[in-house]
């Protein structure tokens, strides 16, 4: 079976998770229909690089809120486990003050249905899936257990989402906001790379 999810409607799940400190026992992806997702796998609480990157979710948390886009996180681990976790201190290595849901996927079933779950290990691999507002998934990336991502890249994706959606061109390599797009023709491609100083 094919791993690669992008361009296909994100596989639904209902599960328990934690939100701003409470328990939510039938949380589903369905609640957001309409919204931009991202959705985040990360192996398991308490461990190392896991805070940091739901630390930088956090710290970005109200950009991405401002462009229409709901983060949520999830792992293996239980919901008790996530509340202890968010109730650590950053000090000790917590996650105190992180606000978005956290999924607990204690079966494993939405790791699995993403693709993301190693099996040997019995984690999830650091998955992250953008999804548009219809919930078809339009960016995928998976880094293996060592490898921290980037919330910049990911909240910069979700800018290139936006603006082709609202405006019918492309975002070429590196593309930030408010920078120069493309038509998604031959000659847009041309107009482009013109250079008057090259005189092409």
């Amino acid at each position: 079976m094919s791993t690669l999810l992008v361009g296909n409607k994100a596989p639904n799940f209902k599960a328990k998770a934690v939100v701003n400190g409470r328990v939510i026992e039938d949380f589903s992806l369905d609640l957001f229909t309409g919204k931009y997702v991202l959705l985040f796998f990360y192996p398991l609480d308490f461990t190392f690089v896991c805070p940091t990157e739901l630390h930088a979710f956090q710290e970005k948390l109200s950009e991405f809120e401002a462009k229409g886009a709901q983060i949520i996180g999830c792992s293996v681990d239980s919901v008790f486990c996530h509340l202890a976790w968010i109730n650590t201190p950053r000090a000790r290595g917590g996650i105190e003050g992180v606000s978005y849901p956290l999924v607990a996927d204690l079966n494993k079933e939405v790791a699995r249905s993403y693709h993301v779950l190693d099996e040997e290990a019995g984690v999830a691999f650091r998955g992250l899936f953008l999804m548009d507002r219809e919930g078809i998934i339009r960016h995928q990336l998976v880094n293996d257990l060592p490898l921290g991502r980037s919330i910049d890249e990911a909240l910069r994706l979700l800018d290139a989402l936006i603006f082709h959606e609202e405006n019918g061109e492309v975002c070429p390599a590196n593309w930030r906001e408010g920078e120069r797009s493309m038509k998604p023709t031959q000659e847009g491609l041309a107009t482009y790379f013109y250079s008057p100083a090259e005189g092409k």
